[in-house]
C-alpha cells in the first residue's frame, strides 16, 4: 500500500469528504484518503467484529482484512448503496466464514412474523448518567454486559442483525442489503432475537420500566 501516494497539490480536507469522494480518491492512488476512510469507520468495524466472535485479537484481525478488502476493491467499487452497507456486507463475509470455520454452523430458520415493539434491539440511546441514582448506574453497566453475553447466544444471522440495528443504528432496508436477504426476513430474524433476549435480560428489562 506504501506505493500509492497523493499527487495533488493542495491536499483536500479529508474529513470533510464523503465515503464516496474519498473512495474515488483511493481508486485514483491517494492513499490518505483510505487512511481517512480506516479513521472514520476502524471503530463501528471492529465493534461488529467483536461483538460477533467475541475476541479482540480476532476482532482487530478481521477489522485489517475488512479495510485490506476494501483497499483492493477500490478499482470496482460502484456507489450503488451505501458506502456502510457494502463495508459491513464485507465484515458479514469475514464474521460468518470464521465462525464457520470454527465449526458454528447455524442454520436459521426465518418466517414471516410481525414486527415486535418491546425496545430491544432498537437503536440504542444513550441514558443521562447524571439523572440516574448509582444503583441504576450499576445497573445499566450490568445490563450492557448481559446484553453483549445475550447476543453471544444468538445464530449468527440474528445476531448480525441485532448488532447492526442496536450498535450501528443500520435501518432494516439496510441490514437486509447487508444480509443479502429480504425485508420480512431481516424483521423476523429481529423478531427472534428480540424475543430470546427480553426472555434473558427481564428482569433488567423490568426494573428499567419501573425507573423510567
Amino acid at each position: 500500500m506504501g506505493r500509492f501516494q497523493s499527487e495533488s497539490q493542495q491536499q483536500p480536507d479529508y474529513e470533510l469528504l464523503s465515503d464516496g469522494q474519498l473512495m474515488r480518491r483511493v481508486r485514483d492512488d491517494d492513499f490518505d484518503a483510505f487512511e481517512a476512510l480506516v479513521r472514520r469507520h476502524h471503530h463501528s468495524v471492529y465493534g461488529v467484529a467483536y461483538r460477533m466472535l467475541g475476541d479482540a485479537t480476532e476482532a482487530e484481525d478481521l477489522t485489517q482484512q475488512t479495510f485490506l478488502r476494501i483497499f483492493n476493491a477500490a478499482g470496482r467499487y460502484e456507489p450503488s448503496a451505501r458506502f456502510t452497507t457494502w463495508m459491513f456486507t464485507i465484515v458479514r463475509n469475514l464474521v460468518f466464514n470464521e465462525l464457520r470455520r470454527r465449526g458454528s454452523r447455524e442454520h436459521v430458520s426465518i418466517d414471516s412474523s410481525e414486527e415486535g415493539g418491546d425496545g430491544i434491539g432498537q437503536s440504542r440511546q444513550i441514558p443521562d448518567m447524571a439523572s440516574l441514582s448509582p444503583d441504576a448506574v450499576m445497573l445499566h453497566a450490568e445490563l450492557e454486559s448481559e446484553v453483549q453475553a445475550a447476543l453471544e447466544t444468538l445464530p449468527e444471522q440474528q445476531r448480525m442483525a441485532m448488532v447492526l440495528l442496536r450498535y450501528e443504528e443500520l435501518s432494516y432496508e439496510e441490514i437486509a442489503r447487508t444480509l443479502q436477504t429480504s425485508l420480512a426476513s431481516v424483521k423476523s430474524l429481529v423478531f427472534r432475537a428480540r424475543e430470546t433476549l427480553r426472555t434473558r435480560l427481564k428482569k433488567y428489562l423490568n426494573f428499567t420500566a419501573t425507573n423510567a
